[in-house]
């Protein structure tokens, strides 16, 4: 069983000014249930956790509604303003929603890269707690000193590191990513997805991602590393079975269960399995 635990949609009406802009014309369109349902009948998906692409409480509710109309997404993480003094009451709200299942600022689009290092977080991650919420990191190499110190802070808050924290892959940047995420591996509430890799590759796609992969399965543990496959973004780089298929080749076989759904579930909290 695969559960695709990162996976997009959304509306370019709903999406003017932001990203992708028009000349990354493999994405620059509309994604909704009707294009994912082949892709996951053909690679033997089961179920998805679909993740907010803006920051807006709009783009969550809409994405909850999806949720809602199509059983094989599992989960969703939306996002909310978390420093805003009513976050508790805005994520009370949506938790309302029973496939809500974490939130996720924006992290690498903030100018502070240590915007998640900040005591005016704590009243919004009570509330995660308190629902059962995950959150999930999107975060660069420079912003991960300050999310170890977020983790350290809230060590009752699940944390998954999306797309291994997107390392530098087609520079070949390696050392300063490794040992800042085993800082953060240190800790057992921090998990890592194995998502997004292949569109940080560039030209050095195939031979490059190993490292980071083993990397990422090293310092995580089977337990901790979940998969998913950044579609539709991954189209820019290549299709959503090559992805499967190029993570089993490289995931030991005892291991694929848990990475490649398990751990999902059971991060997530997704019903059903």
């Amino acid at each position: 069983m695969v559960i695709d635990a990162h996976q997009h949609f959304w509306l370019l009406k709903d999406r003017l000014g932001a990203w992708p802009p028009p000349e990354l014309a493999a994405i620059h369109r509309d994604f909704l249930p009707a294009d994912l349902i082949p892709e996951m009948k053909t690679s033997g998906v089961s179920g998805t956790v679909l993740v907010q692409s803006l920051p807006s409480l709009e783009d969550t509710r809409f994405l909850l509604e999806l949720a809602r109309d199509h059983d094989f997404v599992l989960g969703v993480v939306g996002w909310a303003d978390l420093k805003a003094p009513d976050a508790p009451q805005v994520i009370a709200e949506l938790a309302k929603a029973d496939k809500l299942k974490g939130l996720r600022p924006m992290l690498q689009d903030l100018a502070d890269p240590n915007w998640i290092d900040d005591p005016a977080l704590a009243p919004a991650v009570e509330a995660m707690i308190e629902h059962r919420l995950v959150f999930d990191a999107l975060v660069l190499e420079p912003h991960l000193p300050a999310l170890h110190a977020f983790a350290s802070r809230y060590p009752g808050l699940p944390i998954v590191i999306d797309h291994g924290a997107k390392p530098r892959i087609a520079s070949g940047h390696f050392t300063g990513w490794r040992h800042a995420m085993l800082r953060l591996a240190k800790l057992s509430h921090v998990h890592c997805k194995l998502s997004g890799l292949l569109t940080e590759a560039g030209e050095q796609r195939q031979e490059a991602l190993r490292p980071y992969i083993e990397t990422i399965l090293e310092l995580f543990g089977a337990e901790r590393v979940i998969w998913g496959s950044d579609w539709p973004v991954l189209n820019l780089a290549g299709s959503y079975s090559g992805w499967i298929n190029q993570c089993l080749h490289i995931v030991p076989q005892a291991d694929q269960d848990a990475i490649m759904g398990g751990n999902a579930i059971r991060v997530y909290g997704l019903k059903g399995y």
